[in-house]
């Protein structure tokens, strides 16, 4: 039995070099918002074990000089207060959350995602004329489509960014709630079906990182994965350029179709992308017989289609505005028609003044 249990810890003392070969990205990360995270760790930690450290040491050492057999150490079964010990068991921990929360407010406000960047790294600024390469990102079942609205492309499971340019992503979902994370670049972000969140953020060193939803989404949920390629602007412009070559068109009916749910799909490119495209996936309107959740919003603040707003769909004359005891209120805006999908002078709703 003895001889199992040593073999057993001798085999698990063995597997620890190759633990050393582990990439630890979140504490070794390759971009400045991810590296500012990777701090607050230690900060973190750094003021916890200003109390944990004493505790465990004090906890040894008081088992060990107070031991049964030390007969040397002072009995004092009727001790019950100390005014020091008290002032250091409430004051260290009141100074450490203060010091906690002091760091949580300031990082709290300066890692915003939705806040644009104000430096490249530590020890670099961005430039006043720096332009960030806006991403527009939407978290499929089980893919991720990646729009590059400055070049017209887009790609299925392939990012790809310049080295110390800012990135603005702009993030919604097909679907699901799910959650966008590149851990060398930042931290997760979470993507939803009719909304849309933000994320800034910029990489720092030539690479190729791992990038996978972070929040479970169903049956593809672990196939969710893509690479994200640091490039220099020189490999940027060329991956664009290839992207480009490869002639495939992303039309409305082709997103459809992408939108069926797959598993672990290959990486595709897209040479163009129809006009508005993310805009109408964000709005809930690809197809084109759907109306755009922004216009079901406009309608809602003209008085909407409902209980309230069911007379703002005709015009109402001198008879039924007395019956209806509106002969002294204003004039007010209501909806009176929609426009087809199809025509071009509209983008899907008409606003008249129905006063009488």
């Amino acid at each position: 039995m003895l001889q199992s249990k040593t073999f057993r810890f001798l085999a698990l003392l063995a597997l620890a070099p190759i633990l050393t070969g582990c990439n630890a990205v979140l504490l070794s990360p390759s971009g400045d918002i991810a590296l500012q995270q990777r701090n607050l760790i230690y900060i973190s930690v750094a003021l916890m074990l200003i109390v944990i450290v004493p505790v465990i040491f004090l906890t040894l050492f008081f088992a060990w000089r107070y031991r049964a057999s030390n007969t040397k150490a002072t009995y004092a079964p009727e001790w019950n207060h100390s005014t020091l010990i008290e002032l250091v068991i409430w004051l260290v921990p009141l100074l450490i959350i203060i010091a906690l929360g002091a760091v949580t407010w300031v990082s709290t406000h300066k890692l915003d995602p939705y806040r644009p960047l104000e430096r490249i790294d530590a020890q670099r600024a961005l430039p006043a004329n720096v332009q960030p390469l806006r991403v527009e990102v939407v978290a499929l079942d089980w893919k991720w489509l990646f729009f590059y609205p400055e070049y017209g492309i887009a790609t299925v499971n392939e990012l790809a960014a310049p080295v110390d340019r800012p990135i603005a992503f702009r993030l919604t979902s097909s679907s699901v709630m799910n959650s966008f994370f590149i851990p060398a670049l930042a931290g997760q972000i979470y993507t939803m079906a009719g909304m849309e969140t933000q994320l800034h953020a910029i990489i720092n060193k030539e690479g190729v990182y791992e990038g996978f939803s972070a929040n479970y989404s169903g049956a593809g949920f672990s196939g969710m994965r893509f690479k994200f390629h640091g490039l220099n602007t020189e490999d940027f412009d060329a991956w664009v350029k290839t992207v480009k070559q490869s002639q495939a068109e992303l039309s409305r009916v082709g997103y459809l179709q992408l939108e069926v749910p797959s598993e672990r799909e290959p990486v595709r490119h897209y040479a163009s992308v129809a006009p508005g495209l993310y805009d109408a996936i964000l709005n809930r309107c690809v197809e084109p017989n759907r109306m755009c959740m922004r216009d079901i919003m406009a309608i809602d603040a003209q008085g909407g289609l409902g209980v309230p707003g069911i007379y703002n769909m005709a015009e109402l004359d001198k008879t039924t505005r007395i019956n209806l005891g509106l002969e002294n209120v204003r004039s007010r805006t209501y909806v009176s028609g929609f426009c087809t999908t199809t025509d071009p002078a509209f983008s899907s709703l008409k606003l008249m003044n129905a006063s009488p």
